[in-house]
């Protein structure tokens, strides 16, 4: 599982034009040598955080594409500021990056409230 969850997360953080380290971030302040190798596709078992860490961003994305029509207005929400709660100010992306699995559930919910599930 964890070869075909990687190939998602890099094809996802590709379209989002994620650097480098928002991509080690995200996964849970991997070195860069270790995404690296996973952008390279060495084989590699994800823990169990990793993996949800991966859910989480296709959930995210799954989201973005099914409130949004086009792909780019969803990239320009997700990097753009937002006042709204969680955000605070800060981009949907800044509170992905900022390492924390809750971020990441934060990001989450806020898109499924949008869409109307709970």
């Amino acid at each position: 599982m964890s070869a075909p969850a990687l190939k998602l997360f890099f094809k996802a953080s590709a379209l989002w034009g994620l650097t480098v380290d928002q991509k080690r971030a995200v996964l849970g302040d991997v070195s860069r040598q270790t995404e690296h190798n996973w952008r390279n596709g060495d084989a590699t078992t994800l823990t169990r955080d990793q993996l949800e860490r991966i859910s989480l961003v296709l959930g995210i994305l799954k989201g973005l594409r099914l409130i949004f029509v086009e792909d780019q207005a969803g990239i320009r929400w997700l990097k753009a500021e937002n006042r709204d709660h969680p955000f605070n100010g800060r981009s949907p992306l800044e509170r992905m990056t900022d390492g924390g699995i809750a971020d990441l559930y934060d990001v989450r919910r806020y898109l499924d409230a949008w869409r109307g599930v709970r």
